[in-house]
């Protein structure tokens, strides 16, 4: 199924199937054999308890096929900040992206400074919903993968890139607001 220039929805979910939390509307700029990324713009956040918010800043998410991680580059006044969710590799089911999330997450500030958050919240659900040691061992071994690209700059981790991602949206959005 093809999603290129698509509005499409973001769907996470926790181990046991539950509904974590939704991401609505967000506009697919690229999609390849190996990942697709969508931009947002004040996007409407359902969580799993039905708070709505509204994400404050523009937005870059890339999600993997393979890979047991998705990013979400913030787009801020101070730079671009990368919040790393671990999860597992996505799929596509009728317009919709879906993936379950590992609790473990990864911060790349614009000043370099990477840190791993929820730790806690990983320990507590690797109990509750019974992670095999097969899933932890592919998280922990992703979480020194990423590290060494956010170090080294891989992709997705240029700001350049994510940049240019970012500008084909609004010249795309653009162009479809002008047909109208």
């Amino acid at each position: 199924m093809n999603l290129l220039n698509k509005w499409i929805e973001i769907q996470g979910y926790k181990h046991d199937g539950r509904m974590h939390r939704i991401r609505d509307n967000v506009f697919v700029v690229e999609e390849t054999e190996e990942y697709i990324v969508v931009a947002s713009t004040k996007t409407k956040v359902i969580e799993h308890d039905f708070r709505v918010w509204y994400t404050k800043e523009p937005a870059i998410m890339i999600f993997f096929k393979k890979r047991w991680w998705n990013v979400i580059a913030m787009l801020k006044s101070t730079g671009i900040t990368y919040y790393v969710n671990l999860a597992s590799p996505y799929v596509v089911d009728n317009f919709k992206v879906k993936y379950i999330d590992y609790d473990f997450d990864l911060k790349l500030y614009p000043n370099n400074d990477i840190r791993l958050i929820d730790v806690r919240e990983y320990g507590y659900h690797r109990k509750k919903y019974n992670y095999s040691d097969d899933i932890d061992k592919i998280l922990r071994f992703n979480i020194e993968q990423i590290r060494k690209y956010m170090q080294n700059g891989d992709y997705p981790f240029n700001d350049e890139k994510i940049k240019e991602y970012y500008e084909t949206f609004l010249s795309t959005i653009k162009k479809e607001t002008n047909k109208k």
